[in-house]
């Protein structure tokens, strides 16, 4: 296979742009394949045009690192390159791919049982990355849309439904367009207690009853506080009460559960600050390979208590490139495993008893909401409280026009950790209406809006 690719790299110059981009010199093994290839590639990459047998010669003259006999066997293998120009295009570059891809995981073991023998430099960490980018090998011969010629692709691209992870909850379905699409990193905003891990918690549990595979990741609470509150949601029961279930009633309530659900959901906690984008990559790479375990959506609790993989903790930093930076590499994983990634964020000290947050109200860094796709806040006040209610207020969203609406109120069970849709006349004068205070509106209009006030429809923002 080797001597067919060389000879059509010389014959086939339309076979040598669609696969030269691919090769790699270590796939040869012999080493005169080896400096014949170098010698084509070398040719190609200067010029722009791929080399003659005679241009080969020629060049190999120039080389000064090999020996005599080296020399003829190379020189000799270029004799011997022909091609029969009736081999079908498609069938080899189909073979040339799976030969890359055969090399490839055969440099890798090779280099795995260096790592093992201690005959390398990498450490046994390093054998799982190995392993990934050999499999992951592959020709793509995408290098950009061309907008004139690939209208018609466009079009059926602008028709095809895009998979989603949907929610149980009505309006956040309709802002997003029927849920969170893939390769988006989309945050929550809110204070201290409002509720920002039990709406992951809720969302992690519709998704895991709807047959995805989720992930949780948390650097806030322990693994088992994540799983209590998940439990309290699918098994209906409140919290105080689920501690009270005696053992077999609790394994009985969850078989029901895996019987509706044919999802997984991995729960993995990391110590506060301690882990990023790089870690969570490994730890997808070890849950695909020990459990066989692709997750649909990856909830990650909270953004702020991740560290960055670009800029070292403690280093001089100001505050806003740190966390911007978090995000970026979190966007860029969900961009690279093609899924949605939802995350949390804590508002500053100036919205801690606001009833309408903005962006302005993200703590650390405003580079977050420059960098995410979708956020939303979570805003709760004593009124809505006594209605058991959260207020979500959208910031940013990609995915609708985020001034349609703009604020809606959904209910909340804490004893049982869970969200729900309430009666559209608790939405009244709330989804697009303005919001009042002294700085956009002056003493008559704050009196006029009092005359005309509407206790009933109170919602908690002024």
């Amino acid at each position: 296979m080797e001597t067919t690719i060389l000879a059509h790299l010389i014959h086939n110059e339309e076979y040598g742009r669609k696969i030269l981009p691919f090769l790699k010199e270590e796939y040869f093994h012999d080493n005169n394949q080896k400096e014949l290839f170098k010698l084509i590639e070398s040719y190609v990459n200067k010029y722009n045009n791929f080399p003659t047998k005679e241009i080969l010669y020629i060049d190999l003259q120039n080389l000064e690192t090999l020996s005599e006999t080296q020399y003829n066997e190379v020189k000799t293998l270029i004799q011997v390159l022909e091609i029969d120009d009736t081999t079908n295009l498609d069938w080899l570059v189909d073979k040339t791919e799976e030969f890359c891809q055969d090399k490839s995981v055969y440099n890798a073991i090779r280099e795995s049982i260096k790592i093992i023998d201690s005959n390398s430099t990498m450490t046994k960490g390093a054998i799982p990355k190995l392993l990934q980018e050999a499999l992951q090998v592959s020709f793509d011969s995408n290098i950009g849309h061309d907008f004139v010629f690939d209208a018609a692709n466009r079009y059926d691209v602008y028709h095809t439904k895009e998979k989603r992870i949907d929610f149980n909850l009505h309006y956040l379905n309709k802002i997003t367009g029927g849920g969170l699409p893939p390769k988006t990193l989309n945050c929550m905003i809110a204070g201290t207690g409002v509720g920002k891990s039990m709406a992951m918690c809720h969302m992690a549990a519709h998704n895991l009853m709807c047959n995805h595979n989720v992930l949780y990741i948390t650097l806030e609470m322990a693994e088992e506080r994540i799983a209590q509150r998940i439990d309290t949601n699918l098994l209906d029961i409140p919290v105080d009460d689920l501690l009270l279930l005696s053992k077999n009633d609790y394994i009985k309530k969850m078989e029901k559960v895996k019987e509706t659900t044919k999802g997984k959901l991995i729960i993995k906690e990391y110590p506060t600050a301690s882990a990023g984008s790089g870690h969570f990559r490994h730890l997808l790479t070890e849950l695909k390979i020990k459990k066989n375990f692709v997750p649909d959506i990856i909830y990650i609790d909270y953004l702020n208590l991740c560290v960055s993989s670009r800029i070292k903790s403690g280093s001089q930093v100001n505050t806003y490139s740190y966390i911007k930076s978090i995000a970026e590499e979190l966007r860029g994983l969900a961009v690279e495993q093609e899924l949605p990634i939802m995350t949390a964020t804590q508002s500053n000290r100036g919205a801690l008893n606001s009833s309408d947050v903005g962006l302005e109200n993200t703590s650390d860094s405003i580079g977050l909401p420059m960098t995410v796709d979708f956020m939303i806040a979570l805003i709760s006040t004593e009124e809505l409280e006594d209605l058991n209610q959260i207020m979500i207020k959208q910031l940013k969203n990609r995915y609708g026009d985020p001034s349609v609406n703009k604020r809606f109120v959904v209910g909340v069970d804490r004893s049982k950790m869970r969200l729900y849709d309430v009666d559209d006349s608790y939405q009244e004068d709330i989804l697009d209406g303005p919001v009042m205070d002294n700085t956009t509106f002056g003493s008559e209009e704050i009196e006029r809006g009092k005359k005309s006030f509407d206790k009933s429809k109170f919602r908690g923002f002024t």
